[in-house]
């Protein structure tokens, strides 16, 4: 029940597991971010991906595409993914680079979208997850790890009892 957040502290997850039983911890997300994001089509998710890419990171490679993957299902390993794709036309190699996010973040909280492009933008430079990773994280979206924590709460929340939005 509490996979999302197996690498937190025993008393985090305590207080998680208290707030669940209680039925309060979706209480305090719809509190928290009451209003969910009107990129619902992939083209408007491509729009949003540019303009925060755009914002903080102009010279990172062009990003070819970027849509709302149904087929992303293990929230646990990904919520969404970066994909760096080579190809040989002609006599040049060119390079892609595609990001695709789980369909199940339609319908959530701008914040919450924010923070997985985020991570999935800061990929264009870092590969790994490493401390330069995260530190690129932190210059896009400053709140990066609390929005990370809280979207780990929201997918417990969706596991406990359903989507909240």
């Amino acid at each position: 029940m509490l996979k999302y957040i197996n690498g937190y502290n025993q008393t985090i997850k305590t207080q998680i597991e208290s707030l669940l039983h209680q039925n309060k911890l979706g209480e305090y997300l719809l509190n928290r971010y009451p209003d969910t994001h009107s990129y619902t089509t992939d083209k408007s998710l491509y729009d949003y991906v540019i303009e925060l890419k755009n914002a903080h990171l102009r010279n990172a490679s062009p990003i070819s595409k970027v849509l709302y993957d149904t087929k992303i299902r293990d929230l646990q390993s990904a919520l969404g993914t970066h994909t760096f794709v080579s190809r040989v036309q002609g006599g040049k190699l060119k390079a892609k680079n595609e990001i695709r996010i789980s369909h199940l973040f339609k319908k959530t909280p701008e914040p919450f979208l924010r923070m997985i492009v985020t991570h999935e933008l800061a990929h264009l430079k870092e590969k790994e997850h490493n401390k330069a990773f995260y530190k690129l994280c932190i210059h896009i979206e400053p709140e990066y790890h609390q929005l990370e924590f809280d979207v780990r709460l929201y997918l417990t929340q969706c596991d406990y009892s359903g989507s909240l939005y």
